[in-house]
């Protein structure tokens, strides 16, 4: 019986052991920089590294531009305000009379005015008609 207890503990030995070999293997795999782990961690910091320069380039901008856009918002408030006092004192100012014509108006429909084309043979050019039906006052 001492021959099969020394016997089992062996072959349990041999095979932690060997267990043992394949993991310091595998650990080793894992932990190389060429194809394992290693080489995974080392682009991903890499990267890690390109984003925070991106991030830091990009919220120089957005701070440029924002200082750019509230440079151009008090412009424009300071124009507005111009503009509202500008418009306030045309209200004084007194109106100008209309514009003189330069030929005297119609007494239209019993006079017919003047043509507008003085050539002779002249004809004005087609005006696009506009065709409507008419609706029934009772119907549609």
């Amino acid at each position: 019986m001492d021959f099969l207890s020394d016997l089992l503990l062996t072959a349990a030995a041999l095979g932690a052991a060997a267990y043992c070999y394949v993991l310091s293997r595998r650990l080793k795999a894992l932990a190389s920089l060429e194809g394992g782990m290693g080489s995974a961690i080392a682009v991903l910091s890499s990267q890690v590294d390109e984003l925070t320069q991106l991030l830091n380039t990009a919220k120089d901008a957005a701070g440029k531009s924002g200082k750019s856009l509230e440079q151009q918002s008090v412009r424009a408030e300071a124009v507005a305000q111009r503009l509202e006092l500008l418009v306030a004192s045309m209200h004084d100012l007194p109106s100008a009379p209309p514009p003189a014509s330069s030929r005297p108006p119609s007494r239209w429909p019993a006079e017919p005015a003047a043509p507008p084309y003085p050539e002779q043979g002249a004809e004005p050019p087609q005006r696009a008609r506009i065709l409507r039906r008419r609706r029934d006052a009772g119907g549609e």
